[in-house]
């Protein structure tokens, strides 16, 4: 330190908005921002989400009008979750090119898809019968290997409806290098991955799965999701073998309890490191600030911000519209 109190006053850069803002070191820009966004098949009016105030499950016109809305307000991209009318234990629906979220894909991308990145969650959880994220085994545990064939066809079927990119949020062993391979051999080696790369089983799921309808029918997805209490180490050998494996960017889930395995991830890859804001931590905010207990464009605001401090180059959060407009 070059000076010492009372020659440095470190409160001189704070005291007025301008300063503030002139010095600022962390920045929230609209395009880091991805918007997660529900649509569901077989209804006439968009359904609000009771856990999740202000978010819905989505017609197919709502959801167009809402990516018009995010596009208009300069947010990066969005996300898209698919809930079928008709479920079974493969998901058939989840790759089928009629399906909800492939005909949603279409719609979509073609009318905001120069404007933003329109991409797609590649998973099972939402398509199963029984809620889990795979092909179950006779025991009835997830079964890795199976799993990975489903997840190749639905990346392919995503990026022929028009995805720009996938997101494969399962966590199974091997699941990056498994779509790479199938993505590159029908032809789509330009459609980039964003692999949930560090997704814990976490609490902070549960509204979510009352969007998604995606709750297991039974047990849980501690097999497969990473502990929270695990080793810092178990998800840096995620990083490396999702990298490995040609992921174009990574993924921490849930993003404000895990903000040191944020900044582990920004240290070590080489690629966007991603963080979902995920519906526990909006639920939580929305409530407070309903209750009066917390101001809530401030708490909006600062949560954003300590998630691109701790180095997360894009935030999936389901504020991205309203925050970029106000940005």
């Amino acid at each position: 330190m070059s000076a010492r109190f009372p020659v440095a006053r470190p409160r001189r850069l704070r005291r007025s908005p301008a300063l503030r803002r002139m010095v600022a070191g962390t920045r929230v820009h609209p395009a880091d921002l991805i918007l997660p966004a529900f649509v569901k098949e077989g209804i006439a009016e968009p359904q609000p989400v009771a856990s999740m105030p202000g978010v819905v499950q989505h017609t197919r016109d709502s959801l167009r009008k809402a990516a018009h809305e995010a596009a208009q307000a300069g947010v990066g991209g969005l996300i898209l979750f698919g809930i079928p009318a008709v479920k079974d234990a493969r998901g058939s629906a989840a790759d089928d090119p009629d399906g909800i979220l492939q005909v949603a894909l279409r719609e979509v991308n073609a009318e905001v898809g120069d404007a933003v990145v329109v991409m797609a969650d590649t998973c099972l959880d939402e398509f199963t019968d029984h809620g889990h994220c795979g092909i179950l085994t006779s025991s009835g545990d997830v079964d890795n290997d199976a799993t990975l064939e489903r997840y190749a066809s639905i990346a392919v079927a995503q990026a022929a409806a028009g995805s720009q990119m996938v997101a494969p949020s399962g966590m199974m062993d091997g699941q990056v290098g498994a779509i790479r391979a199938a993505l590159d051999g029908a032809g789509h080696g330009d459609v980039p991955i964003l692999a949930y790369t560090a997704k814990y089983a976490s609490a902070f799921f549960g509204p979510f799965r009352e969007a998604a309808e995606c709750a297991p029918q039974f047990g849980d997805r501690s097999t497969h999701q990473q502990d929270p209490a695990g080793p810092l180490e178990e998800a840096l050998r995620e990083l490396r073998l999702d990298l490995a494996e040609g992921a174009d960017a990574v993924m921490v889930k849930p993003a404000m309890a895990y903000l040191d395995v944020i900044t582990r991830f920004r240290d070590e890859a080489d690629v966007p490191v991603a963080a979902y804001q995920v519906s526990g931590e909006y639920a939580m905010i929305e409530a407070a600030a309903g209750n009066g207990w917390v101001d809530r464009d401030r708490t909006i605001m600062e949560s954003l911000v300590a998630i691109k401090r701790a180095g997360a180059d894009l935030i999936l959060t389901y504020w991205a519209t309203e925050v970029a407009r106000r940005l």
